[in-house]
């Protein structure tokens, strides 16, 4: 029997080493969809760009989708289970409604996120739940604070960042953010310009060239959050292809 045999049945119990198998394998299991996704600040904008992968040919690309608007103002990309994802996504809605209708304001970003990892480490606490195998990027250009940043965990765990990536490639795609970012605190240009920068950055990371239908983007401005559709993408490429 492996190391794990036993410690890794029950979601409650620490193995020797004081490991959590079961949340280690919902860490896992945002790896398992090979989807990669990266997102950026702006000095007024917030960028998200992630893989798409249509796994069927009859399936309408248009539903298919791992990024979540929750607010007007916020945005979402989740990266690992579609059925974990829609349900957060449910979910953040649900928390920000009852927060605007409790306080009278937009929920922060930051509050969400804190909400967020607040459920989910109840999730590694109880037995009759399992951890959500997902994590969570939130996104907005929050009125006092700027461009914000958020990422969620499954252990629920959540931090800001300049910018951050997920996915099976998340080492490679963070090692070139550091060096696209240096000593910046965020990238110069409009949102169509880091849109691009982003789509050549993942471009380059993964040695891969994107088609208009292989991606989704996602972008936050001061009050609003939209996704791009196939044809503003398509507009993005042609540009990038243009500088070349």
């Amino acid at each position: 029997m492996s190391g794990a045999a036993g410690f890794d049945r029950h979601i409650t119990i620490f193995s020797p080493e004081g490991r959590l198998y079961q949340v280690e394998y919902a860490f896992k299991a945002i790896n398992s969809t090979n989807i990669n996704t990266i997102s950026i600040t702006g000095k007024d904008c917030v960028v998200m760009i992630t893989q798409k992968k249509v796994p069927d040919k009859l399936l309408d690309p248009s539903t298919v989708s791992y990024i979540f608007p929750i607010t007007s103002a916020i945005g979402m990309v989740a990266t690992g289970s579609i059925a974990d994802a829609r349900n957060q996504a449910v979910r953040a809605r649900a928390e920000a409604a009852e927060f605007k209708y409790k306080l009278g304001y937009d929920m922060p970003v930051e509050a969400l996120s804190k909400r967020m990892a607040n459920l989910a480490q109840i999730f590694t606490q109880r037995a009759y739940m399992r951890p959500l195998g997902v994590g969570l990027t939130f996104a907005a250009v929050d009125y006092e604070d700027g461009p914000s940043l958020f990422k969620n965990d499954p252990a629920g765990y959540y931090i800001g960042s300049k910018a951050n990536a997920t996915g099976p490639k998340q080492q490679e795609l963070t090692t070139a953010l550091e060096k696209k970012f240096k000593k910046k605190q965020c990238l110069d240009g409009d949102w169509k310009s880091i849109v691009e920068q982003g789509i050549i950055l993942l471009s380059n990371t993964l040695n891969t060239e994107f088609r208009k239908g292989d991606i989704e983007v996602g972008v936050a401005l001061e009050g609003k959050f939209f996704t791009l559709s196939v044809e503003d993408i398509d507009e993005r490429l042609v540009s990038i292809a243009e500088q070349d």
